[in-house]
């Protein structure tokens, strides 16, 4: 049984690795951090795994506890993790990063992306970007995986199949999503209070949310251009699950057929990708609590315009289950263990 440690247990991406951690069939959470609730019990801060998971929280003051499990997720707040997860590495474990701190390889878009200057760089090129479906091979071989965010894992992976059969016009993509508002984190904040949320919907971060130059590094590299591309992200007043509409041009002579050709080509053995076909679209309550991606499209001949849709849960396939799904693929389990 793989002992694992979770560090930063108590914001909602390390609630929910713990939850699917417990039913894991080869895998046990043994070690739990958190600065804000150390020395409680995670059943006292989260009493759903009260008979389940009564483990005490420690702050990460030292690395001897950590030293001693199999496998190390770090789901620490942007900014924090860039300093954490070395330290973390020096345990000689391998480590799944669930904030954006090595995720982009060009370290200069960290202070406008994120608003801070990035300090170990030399990691930002060791790290493999956990998007099993764009890097498996890379993930397996892996010391340190940056997981993906929960918006690009919902616009990458519809995009890729696409762009690598050079069906669509790379110089023309507008991404439109929708969010809930766990993604904003467990930490209070008065734009995510519930009198401000609820009964509203609104955009936000327009042409400046930090998961852009993410998304358009992972789809630059598909297609072997440099990618630029209209992003804008919502926030919607329900718990969990993102809904991305994407607008595209077609290249002439395609049909839907071809499309739907090019998804299961693609995707047809993937486990955590399904398709809705017409008249079916993806919505976000089929998806709830999964580590699925569902995928559909409509190609609006009056315009041109192919229109495609998805959904995820944004905190499993979005984040936990898809830093469960790495964790598998770098222990050479079998890759949906604890995510069906």
């Amino acid at each position: 049984m793989l002992k694992v440690a979770v560090v930063g247990a108590t914001g909602y991406t390390g609630k929910e690795l713990l939850e699917i951690l417990v039913r894991h069939p080869f895998a046990r959470p043994v070690y739990l951090t958190s600065e804000s609730s150390a020395g409680l019990r995670i059943d006292q801060v989260y009493p759903q795994f009260r008979s389940v998971l009564e483990l005490q929280l420690h702050k990460m003051e030292e690395t001897d506890p950590l030293a001693q499990c199999d496998f190390i997720f770090s789901a620490l707040p942007h900014g924090l993790s860039m300093d954490a997860v070395p330290k973390l590495l020096a345990t000689g474990k391998k480590v799944v990063d669930l904030s954006g701190d090595f995720r982009l390889k060009d370290s200069t878009l960290y202070p406008r992306w994120y608003g801070y200057e990035h300090r170990q760089e030399n990691w930002l090129a060791g790290s493999v970007y956990g998007l099993p479906e764009f890097h498996r091979a890379a993930i397996r071989g892996a010391k340190l995986v940056a997981n993906p965010g929960c918006y690009p894992t919902s616009v990458l992976l519809p995009l890729k199949p696409l762009l690598s059969e050079g069906v669509i016009d790379p110089a023309d993509i507008i991404v439109d999503s929708k969010s809930g508002v766990s993604g904003a984190g467990r930490s209070p904040k008065l734009p995510f209070h519930f009198p401000e949320c609820t009964e509203n919907f609104k955009a936000y971060k327009v042409a400046e949310h930090q998961h852009t130059p993410e998304i358009e590094q992972e789809l630059s590299g598909v297609c072997g251009q440099q990618m630029a591309i209209t992003f804008t992200p919502h926030l919607v007043p329900m718990v969990r699950g993102i809904l991305s509409t994407i607008y595209l041009r077609v290249k002439g002579g395609i049909d839907e057929g071809t499309l739907w050709e090019i998804y299961e080509k693609h995707y047809g053995s993937e486990p955590f990708i399904r398709f809705n076909k017409p008249p079916e679209l993806p919505e976000t309550k089929f998806v709830s609590g999964s580590n699925f991606c569902d995928i559909s499209f409509r190609l609006d001949r009056r315009t041109n315009r192919l229109i495609v849709v998805s959904a995820i849960d944004n905190l499993i396939k979005g984040a936990a289950g898809q830093a469960i799904q790495n964790m598998n693929i770098m222990q050479g389990l079998p890759e949906d263990a604890g995510l069906k």
